[in-house]
């Protein structure tokens, strides 16, 4: 009778290994635009995973404070649980300080957040809007493990690749001859952005239904809802 090693079962009986996966993207696109005295920060509504949609109604955007909103696409699961991090750690400082975290704080504390969690990092895209400490508007664009930049304008999430281009020549004048760049306000911020999510929902299956969009200014934050194709 021939003794077998393991190696010698798995190679002649083929057994199979089950890899640990615990990530998913459930999908999701960001634009965040920021003016001289406004933020915009918009998201779609889809939630779903491969050719199935759970929800069609979730907005992925988080109202931190009354001048910081966090948007997040990716692995839903993990936008909730950061969400929920922050949010936790906002109202630690706001009893230690007796002031709200200003929309800079927020951007450093959360690239710490992302950097702690470096080994075993959140599967997000994530897009931080608000207000700073001159009353200017401000976006932030991070990597999955923390590192982030100030800019003016940023796309994100599944149709990134899409919007981004959009954005690069609509608002930053990217490639256009004979042009004076002008300031963009809020009604034309808006549009922009409609017509970009607009074009991205025919492109991206994982983009599509509404969008959500939170418009932060001195006198708060208001939100705006507007409908995508149905198919």
């Amino acid at each position: 009778m021939a003794l077998y090693t393991v190696a010698d079962y798995r190679t002649n009986v083929g057994a199979k290994t089950v890899p640990f996966i615990p990530y998913d993207d459930n999908g999701g696109s960001l634009v965040a635009v920021a003016g001289d005295d406004f933020a915009l920060l918009a998201s779609d509504t889809r939630l779903s995973t491969g050719f199935s949609i759970y929800t069609r109604e979730q907005s992925k955007l988080f109202r931190l404070s009354d001048t910081t909103v966090l948007g997040c696409a990716g692995c839903w699961c993990d936008a909730l649980t950061l969400a929920r991090i922050l949010e936790a750690r906002m109202q630690m400082y706001l009893h230690e300080h007796q002031r709200p975290m200003s929309t800079p704080a927020v951007a450093q504390m959360l690239s710490t957040l992302l950097y702690y969690k470096r080994f075993f990092p959140y599967y997000v895209a994530n897009l931080l809007a608000g207000l700073d400490e001159e009353g200017k508007g401000c976006v932030y664009s991070y990597d999955p493990v923390g590192s982030y930049e100030r800019v003016h304008y940023k796309a994100s999430g599944s149709a990134g690749a899409l919007l981004l281009p959009f954005l690069d020549n609509q608002i930053g004048y990217n490639n256009m001859e004979n042009v004076t760049p002008e300031p963009v306000g809020i009604p034309k911020a808006m549009q922009i952005l409609k017509d970009a999510f607009i074009s991205a929902a025919e492109r991206d299956i994982y983009t599509g239904d509404s969008i959500f969009i939170n418009i932060i200014t001195k006198d708060g934050i208001q939100e705006e809802k507007f409908a995508l194709r149905r198919d």
